[in-house]
This record gives structure tokens, C-alpha cells and sequence, in this order.
């Protein structure tokens, strides 16, 4: 909704501006900056005036990180591994998946960060790491919605409780995530309940592959891909397909880093 409206508002006479509760994506701020577009960013408020002319400028599109969040989980549970993942956008909007790695003890540094196109970018080279729990929270929530069923694949493997609340957001997405997240790792004998706003999860505990349903969520088809890497026994994906949405060739590119 802000991008349209900021977009919007480049054809409109004066100013226009938007207010947020708290401070979401900014890639369209940074994107028509890029374009030589002005505008003024205060806290959670945006100012964009109209009748702007715009430049053409040479772009580089960073991977997502929010599907890099997926490798960097697996890396972060299959004992022996290292990965590098190169030319990752780690925007701070976006950014919040490192946050809770760092938080949980994991091993990923992050190595050449540059800005391409007004955008932050980096490699990262994630190893193996065994984890502790965490909690996440309101400050984060906003800049990892989309991670949270593979975070919640990570705390069943994490020593202590990790905590997931103000994320009521999560039962309007593709599915109710809460509930499919919470359902689907306790299938796989994870020790993990739902709350109004979230989800608690005690661990590590070992998971025993079983026959999952996406219910045509990538995030969801994704999470539990990388669950059945860890898990005894095989873990059967129905609709996994879904992954195709935001990650095309995820489980092409999984079966390689595997091998």
C-alpha cells in the first residue's frame, strides 16, 4: 500500500505523505531515490512530491533474502555444513532473519557489503552451529514476517524456549501459519504450541519425517523442506510445487548445495 500511494503520488500536485504505525519495506524509497526521485524520510513517515521527473539508471537486482533464509537455516542445522551465499540484498527493513541467527548463536558472517542501486548487498558464509533459544518480538516481527516458519524449524533444534509473539499478522497469510507451522512440526515430533499471537517452542528435540501439506504456501512448502533435512525417516512435501511462487528453483538448487 505505501509503494502505490508513494508512486501515486509522483503524479499529483504538492506533497504527498505516509504515516506507518511502525516502519516497513522501504525498497520503493530507495529504489526512486535511485531514480533521482526526492524525497524526505522522517521515522515512519514518508514525503514524496509530486511532479517529479525521473532518471534512468542501470539496476542490479540482489537475491532476496527472505529466500536465502531458507540456505542459511539449512546451513545453520546440518551438522558439517558451510555455505556461501553471494550478492544477497540485507536491506534493515528485511534484514531481521540475521538479527535472530546472531541472536540463537549461529555462525554467519557477512563479508563484502557494498550499496548497488541504493541498496544494501553482501555475502554471507553461514557454518553449522548448535543454537539457543530466543525471543522475537514487536521490534522484529515487521522486518521477518515472511521467515518465520523456518525460524520455527530452527527453535525446535535450539536449547531452551524461543519465544514468537506479536505476529497475529501470520493467520492472514497464504494459510494460517501459526496453526500449519505449529500442527505440521508437532506431527514431526517437535514440542511446540500455539498462542493468539505467535508460537512457543521448547527444544532441541529430534524430528521424524512424515507427510506434510504446503497448503499452497511457498514459505510454508520451503520451511518444511528444510525441516526434512534434519529429520530421521522421510518427509514427504505434498504441493511443494508452491515453493515456485518466490523461489523457482528451490528444491533444484537444495538437491546441489546437498551434494
Amino acid at each position: 500500500m505505501k509503494s502505490s500511494i508513494l508512486l501515486a503520488g509522483l503524479f499529483a500536485d504538492g506533497q504527498t505523505s505516509v504515516t506507518e504505525p511502525s516502519r516497513s519495506r522501504d525498497h520503493t524509497e530507495r529504489m526512486l531515490g535511485a531514480f533521482g526521485a526526492k524525497l524526505d524520510v522522517q521515522d515512519t513517515r514518508v514525503t514524496i512530491a509530486g511532479n517529479q521527473t525521473l532518471q534512468s539508471a542501470d539496476v542490479n537486482v540482489p537475491g532476496d533474502i527472505s529466500s536465502a533464509a531458507f540456505l542459511l537455516a539449512a546451513a545453520t542445522l546440518v551438522p558439517h555444513s558451510k555455505l556461501r551465499i553471494n550478492e544477497t540484498g540485507m536491506n534493515p527493513t528485511r534484514a531481521g532473519i540475521i538479527d535472530v541467527l546472531k541472536a540463537m548463536g549461529g555462525q554467519l558472517n557477512i563479508e563484502n557489503e557494498r550499496t548497488e542501486s541504493g541498496e544494501p548487498v553482501a555475502d554471507f558464509v553461514v557454518h553449522y552451529a548448535n543454537l539457543v533459544g530466543t525471543t522475537i518480538d514487536r521490534e522484529l516481527i515487521p522486518r521477518l514476517i515472511d521467515e518465520i516458519p523456518v525460524i520455527a524449524v530452527l527453535a525446535t533444534q535450539a536449547e531452551g524456549i524461543t519465544i514468537i509473539k506479536d505476529a497475529e499478522e501470520l493467520k492472514y497469510k497464504e494459510t494460517n501459519r501459526i496453526d500449519t507451522v505449529v500442527n505440521q512440526l508437532n506431527a514431526m515430533g517437535a514440542n511446540i504450541e500455539a498462542t493468539s499471537d505467535g508460537m512457543i517452542v521448547h527444544g532441541p528435540t529430534p524430528l521424524t519425517g512424515c507427510e506434510v501439506e504446503s497448503f499452497g504456501d511457498h514459505r510454508i512448502a520451503m520451511a518444511f523442506a528444510v525441516a526434512g533435512l534434519i529429520a530421521s525417516g522421510e518427509t514427504t512435501v505434498n504441493d511443494a510445487g508452491a515453493a515456485d511462487v518466490s523461489f523457482p528453483n528451490f528444491f533444484t538448487l537444495l538437491q546441489d548445495v546437498q551434494s
